[in-house]
C-alpha cells in the first residue's frame, strides 16, 4: 500500500478511494502495520513536542508544559489509547452489521475504522502548537463525512435506506469510545499534577 497516495486519495478523493479500497485484499493485521501504526504516530509526537517543549498559555496559571518524562508517557498511552480505539471501533461496526442489513466482514469493517481516522490522524500535526489542537478536532468532522461515505458506498453493502442509521450508531459508539479515552487520559494527566508552570 502507497501510504501518500491513499492519505491523499482518503483526503482529496474520499468516494473515488473508498472504491480502490473496497477491491483491495488486505489482512487486520496489514492495516495496522502498513497504514495506522504510522500516521497514528503523527498525533503522538506532535503533542510530545507541543506539550513537552512548547508548552501552552493557561489563563491564572502561566506558560505551562509538562516535563519531558510527562510528555513521553502522555504520547505513549495517547498513541495506544488511539490504535486500541480505532480497533474496537472496527469489532463494533462489524457486529452492528447485521442489526443494519448489512454482511459482516472483519477485513471491511476495520478498513472503515482505520481509513476514517485519516484526516484526523494527518491534522495531529497541529498538535505541534497546543492552542491550534482544535483543527486536529474539526478535521475528525471531516472524517465523519469520509466514514459515510464508507458506509453509503457499499463497502458492507449496506442498504442504502440503512446507510445513515448505521453511520449514527457509529457515531454514538466512536464518541463514547473517544469520550472514554480522554476521562482516562484527563484523570492521568491534570494540570498541575505532572507538568510545570515556566
Amino acid at each position: 500500500m502507497d501510504i501518500v497516495n491513499r492519505v491523499q486519495g482518503i483526503i482529496l478523493k474520499p468516494k473515488e478511494e473508498w472504491a480502490k479500497i473496497k477491491s483491495e485484499s488486505t489482512t487486520i493485521q496489514q492495516l495496522f502495520t502498513s497504514y495506522a501504526l504510522i500516521l497514528a504516530a503523527i498525533p503522538a509526537i506532535a503533542n510530545f513536542i507541543g506539550m513537552g517543549l512548547i508548552g501552552r498559555r493557561i489563563p491564572f496559571i502561566g506558560w505551562y508544559r509538562y516535563d519531558i518524562g510527562t510528555a513521553v508517557l502522555y504520547a505513549i498511552l495517547s498513541y495506544v489509547f488511539s490504535l486500541v480505539t480505532v480497533y474496537i471501533f472496527g469489532i463494533i461496526i462489524n457486529a452492528l452489521a447485521p442489526t443494519f442489513g448489512s454482511k459482516s466482514d472483519a477485513v471491511n469493517s476495520m478498513k472503515l475504522a482505520v481509513f476514517s481516522m485519516t484526516p484526523f490522524w494527518v491534522a495531529g500535526v497541529f498538535y505541534l502548537i497546543p492552542f491550534l489542537g482544535v483543527l486536529a478536532l474539526l478535521a475528525g468532522l471531516y472524517g465523519l463525512y469520509v466514514l459515510y461515505l464508507g458506509f453509503s458506498h457499499p463497502l458492507m453493502d449496506t442498504p442504502q435506506d440503512k446507510v445513515v442509521g448505521y453511520l449514527l450508531v457509529s457515531i454514538v459508539v466512536v464518541a463514547v469510545l473517544m469520550g472514554v479515552v480522554m476521562m482516562i487520559m484527563g484523570a492521568i494527566f491534570a494540570v498541575g499534577g505532572m507538568g510545570r508552570v515556566i
